[in-house]
């Protein structure tokens, strides 16, 4: 009973790790914080190489300033200069944002008694951040012994975390800005590699990434008929001087916004 809560506070401190590393804030109290529970976890490490990579991570943070790392920060993930990496499950399952992974992390949270602070935290229900500060939240509270959260817990990582985490922390892992970062994706290759053995959860089999769907390929039935008359009409050539005047279509791409 013990040794489970020991384990279950030492995982909710994990969770908050990365909360906290994919969380951006400018308070400068949350950053100190994030820089107290890195070298508390370097002290005990999970194994040699994230050990390694938490002493690199503490070396690299700066002990009175975030401004190195929210620079990172957006460089990795909101820098239009650069490959931008996507940070929802969603879209790592479907090539898109708020998708099915988002249903299903709303319908998560529907069962337990935290709620997102929409004023506060404006991304997604299955991005990183808010699935890892989840976590942290309920595994807190699996170790003060609220058995309830422990099925919850386990879904969450083995329909959610498990499929996408994978694919997320290489795409982190391998971006040409990843300094601080990347020694974090070893310490979460580390900790996910704990948790499918805690949780008795397999490594999902490697699937073929899937691309981003432009909505220009998505027409309407309407359309398709509409192309299909155009194309039927050309090919029967012009009729009158009021066929030849007609427009063509013009073929454009449209992006979604995310």
């Amino acid at each position: 009973m013990q040794d489970n809560q020991a384990v279950n506070k030492a995982r909710a401190l994990y969770y908050n790790l990365f909360a906290n590393f994919f969380v951006s804030s400018k308070e400068l109290g949350n950053y100190l914080e994030l820089v107290s529970l890195v070298k508390m976890l370097k002290e005990n490490p999970l194994d040699a190489s994230s050990g390694k990579a938490l002493e690199n991570i503490s070396t690299a943070l700066d002990p009175i300033s975030n401004v190195v790392l929210l620079q990172e920060f957006d460089d990795l993930f909101h820098n239009p200069t650069t490959k931008k990496i996507r940070q929802t499950a969603s879209f790592y399952d479907e090539g898109v944002e708020s998708g099915k992974k988002r249903v299903e992390m709303i319908q998560f949270v529907a069962k337990t008694k935290i709620r997102r602070d929409e004023k506060a935290y404006f991304e997604y229900e299955d991005s990183v951040g808010f699935i890892f500060s989840l976590m942290a939240e309920l595994t807190d509270l699996v170790a003060q012994d609220e058995k309830e959260y422990e099925n919850t817990v386990h879904c969450i990582f083995a329909q959610v975390i498990n499929d996408f985490i994978d694919e997320f922390a290489k795409d982190t892992y391998e971006h040409e800005s990843a300094v601080i970062y990347k020694d974090l994706m070893v310490v979460l290759h580390s900790f996910v590699a704990f948790e499918r053995l805690y949780l008795e959860v397999s490594k999902p089999a490697i699937k073929e990434r899937i691309k981003k769907v432009e909505s220009c390929d998505a027409i309407s039935d309407e359309e398709m008929e509409r192309r299909a008359r155009n194309k039927a009409m050309k090919a029967l050539g012009p009729k009158n001087k009021q066929d030849q005047d007609e427009p063509k279509d013009m073929a454009y791409d449209v992006e979604d916004e995310i």
